[in-house]
């Protein structure tokens, strides 16, 4: 019988670090948190990527 893999918080610092812009609640999460429209969080992750760090500077917060 295999022992269970202990969980870490490893990975999730480095998945705040992303927005996944094909999720809809990470979308509503950035909607909520710089006051823009879902396209426009859609349309800085397609710009800069999917950083969070650069796409909130690309919607001026």
């Amino acid at each position: 019988m295999a022992v269970p893999k202990k969980k870490t918080g490893r990975g999730r610092k480095q998945d705040r670090a992303r927005v996944a812009s094909g999720q809809d609640y990470e979308v509503r999460y950035e909607v909520k948190k710089t006051r823009k429209s879902a396209s426009a969080v859609k349309k800085a992750v397609k710009k800069v990527g999917n950083a969070r760090k650069r796409v909130e500077k690309r919607l001026g917060r």
